[in-house]
């Protein structure tokens, strides 16, 4: 279920639109309902199609039934914590870009495991604004990179000759 099938919301911006022609879209995962409802909801504003699960297990169940642009994920949260939620996408070799939000980012882990580092963390308290811009620039550059690889694509030009 989506966090715009189950909250009241204002009218969302145009949406934003990937080279797939639909909305992104965004798993956030947080113990917290309030901080949950208030990233789902700025994010919808931006245009952005949100699911959101309260605990990394509950996330990860979520991730083998759909796809997802970009996971923002707490780190202190019950059963499954961010940092193990990353680690499992890695192993996993989904290639999804992670914001980790969180009030302490794990920096023994993150030094451990340099491979599982997200790709921007936000500390909270953080603003809507921030969150938005923040997942903005992430996708952009993701989007970019995907077509930077796609036109690095050379094809071998030699003529093939029979007989040789």
């Amino acid at each position: 279920m989506t966090m715009s099938e189950t909250l009241p919301m204002a009218k969302p911006a145009a949406p934003v639109r990937s080279f797939k022609n639909h909305a992104l879209q965004i798993l956030a995962v947080d113990d917290d309902p309030l901080i949950r409802r208030l990233n789902a909801q700025a994010l919808i504003r931006a245009g952005y199609r949100v699911a959101v699960a309260e605990d990394g297990a509950v996330a990860w169940n979520m991730m083998q039934l759909n796809h997802y642009d970009l996971l923002l994920t707490d780190n202190s949260m019950p059963k499954v914590t961010g940092m193990e939620l990353v680690k499992m996408v890695r192993a996993a070799q989904l290639d999804l870009p992670v914001v980790m939000a969180t009030a302490a980012p794990p920096a023994q882990a993150l030094i451990d495991f340099p491979r599982l580092q997200p790709v921007a963390v936000l500390l909270k308290p953080y603003s809507p604004a921030e969150l938005v811009s923040t997942v903005r620039s992430i996708l952009e550059a993701t989007r970019l990179r995907a077509n930077a690889t796609f036109a690095t694509v050379k094809f071998d030009r030699t003529p093939f000759r029979c007989g040789e």
